[in-house]
């Protein structure tokens, strides 16, 4: 067998396709062939991986271990091996800059949606599923609760103009251009992944990871081998080892098959 090596994919446009809300059949059985040969499988998602919506794509994957809400949440199993929180006085400070702007920032908590501006999320709700569906709760109890990262849904250079206003902040992109994840910079998939190979004793060299939105662009710049899904964000393409097919089109079980990692 080659080298025991952690393989870390993206769950939403990569694994997930939107047009169908399922993850690819192809990609599934990649995965399941890469575990078969002993090979660590990890989802790395800005998502919380403890929502129920994120939590069904978990347990329909079963990876060994999870780096979530970009990097701020670091799992193997059940046993959380890191975790960081978002700095309440910067949190103030977007709660300011969203007031009287057309964008949103807040993010969904175990399953209650908390945003400033939330008719933002319900005009994006209804363009981009035909109905809004969530129940608001008052987005300045984000104030005291343990939030790790934060979603901003609005034009691009919103995002581009919060980043200069807040110099700890980056926001990564979405693959749609809709919105961004709102991380500090201490944070990353990439750092998740360095301390997945800490506690796997997996030299970094040996990972291979998937993705398609700016926040994968680290973690693809990082992994031994980084692939960027044929659906990805232009830019983030020019991060990646290797572009491979979209989504639609089995990419993520093409190019395992392409670099021999999985027979076909």
């Amino acid at each position: 067998m080659q080298n025991k090596k952690i393989f870390s994919f993206d769950i939403d446009m990569t694994l997930l396709n939107h047009k169908d809300y399922k993850i690819t059949p192809s990609a599934l059985l990649a995965i399941e062939s890469l575990r078969e040969q002993g090979h660590i499988i990890v989802l790395a998602t800005g998502r919380n991986p403890e929502n129920s919506d994120s939590r069904q794509f978990v347990d329909i994957v079963k990876p060994d271990a999870v780096i979530g809400l970009n990097g701020t949440l670091v799992k193997v199993g059940e046993e959380k091996i890191f975790e960081h929180f978002f700095d309440k006085d910067v949190l103030r400070g977007l709660a300011k800059y969203v007031e009287g702007r057309e964008c949103s920032i807040g993010l969904t908590l175990e399953d209650k949606d908390y945003f400033f501006n939330p008719h933002i999320i319900d005009a994006y709700d209804i363009k981009r599923w035909g109905q809004h569906f969530r129940k608001f709760y008052p987005a300045e109890e984000l104030f005291d609760l343990p939030i790790r990262t934060l979603t901003y849904i609005g034009p691009v250079e919103g995002a581009k103009d919060i980043e200069k206003k807040f110099p700890t902040l980056k926001l990564p992109l979405f693959a749609g251009m809709f919105g961004a994840d709102v991380v500090e910079k201490v944070a990353s998939k990439a750092e998740g992944l360095k301390r997945l190979c800490n506690y796997f004793d997996i030299d970094l060299k040996d990972t291979v990871s998937f993705g398609d939105s700016m926040n994968d662009k680290e973690i693809l710049e990082e992994s031994g081998l980084g692939i960027a899904m044929g659906n990805s964000i232009e830019e983030l393409k020019g991060y990646a080892d290797y572009v491979t097919d979209n989504i639609a089109d089995d990419g993520v079980f093409n190019a395992l098959a392409k670099f021999g990692f999985i027979n076909t």
